[in-house]
């Protein structure tokens, strides 16, 4: 495929520019509040092709878990920049803040 822009390319650009720092968004997270729902594969080649001024290390999985294969350098970055911003990993998975709404018990006592 090659690297153009998508018409959809700018709704999700928008949608990831205002994901606050500390927070992360999954990827079908980003397509349903783009207005694409059930289309998270779009979102990932959206980001391919973003400007890296855009905080593209703010969008997970949907099981939270970082979105590039552990040990490479993506994974590295993504992990680093999170971590600055706050963020919790634990095995390569976000820990979900007690503002958000499917956090458990365990975890909010055990982190």
């Amino acid at each position: 495929m090659s690297n153009f822009q998508s018409k959809f390319d700018p709704e999700i650009w928008r949608v990831v520019s205002q994901i606050k720092s500390g927070r992360v968004m999954s990827y079908g997270e980003v397509a349903r509040a783009a207005g694409f729902p059930r289309h998270a594969r779009m979102v990932s080649k959206a980001m391919s092709r973003a400007e890296m001024s855009l905080p593209w290390f703010r969008v997970v999985r949907s099981n939270r878990s970082l979105a590039f294969k552990k040990g490479t350098e993506a994974y590295k970055q993504q992990r680093k920049l999170l971590s600055n911003e706050g963020v919790l990993i634990k095995k390569g998975k976000v820990i979900p803040l007690a503002s958000d709404s499917d956090i458990q018990i365990d975890e909010l006592l055990w982190r």
